[in-house]
């Protein structure tokens, strides 16, 4: 399959501090590499820290605070994971609104790891197909969405993965629904990679 040109696609990540530091470098490099424009949006100012597998990793530079976001002007919505940034992500209402017009918009995002709990919270999991990591499995059975164990999974412009060892496949289908672009509200439109 040829390669996926993302050249004039604008991407929002969205991230607190804490957030996997793999699971935000190794996805917006991919980005990067095949034209997009990666934006790191954050209720934090200047920078923000990562977590690095079981201390605090590097930071990196806050492109758009949230506070002045304006999630019209972005294609697709990308969201690491880790344990502290998703739950920080939603528990703030502006994050969570940031988050639903996507999904209102019927924009693509791709969630790997624990962000699915922001997505719990932006109420948007109902008959939706999708993997995290494990421990959510019960979040997002009661959020209305239908949890299985596999690496990556595509519903409706949905792209999640369970982990960073996980990031190739997620990488490659992230591409793709990016690629493609905004989603009708088709139900059973899923996919696995």
């Amino acid at each position: 399959m040829a390669k996926k040109d993302l050249t004039g696609k604008k991407i929002a990540i969205l991230v607190d501090e804490g957030f996997e530091q793999v699971e935000l470098i190794k996805p917006r490099k991919a980005l990067d590499k095949i034209g997009a424009q990666t934006q790191v949006v954050s209720p934090q100012e200047g920078e923000v820290r990562s977590w690095n597998m079981k201390r605090w990793g590097k930071s990196v530079a806050v492109d758009v605070p949230l506070e002045s976001a304006d999630p019209a002007q972005f294609d697709a919505l990308l969201l690491p994971g880790g344990v502290m940034n998703p739950d920080k992500l939603r528990m703030n209402p502006k994050a969570v609104e940031f988050v639903k017009h996507f999904f209102d918009a019927g924009k693509p995002v791709a969630a790997i790891c624990h962000a699915p709990w922001t997505l719990i919270e932006a109420d948007v999991l109902k008959d939706r197909t999708l993997t995290s990591w494990p421990s959510l499995k019960t979040d997002i059975r009661n959020a209305g969405g239908k949890w299985v164990d596999e690496e990556v999974v595509s519903d409706m412009g949905l792209v999640t993965s369970r982990n960073p060892d996980d990031i190739k496949a997620f990488n490659k289908t992230m591409i793709e629904e990016f690629a493609e672009g905004e989603h009708n509200r088709r139900h059973g439109e899923r996919r696995v990679a």
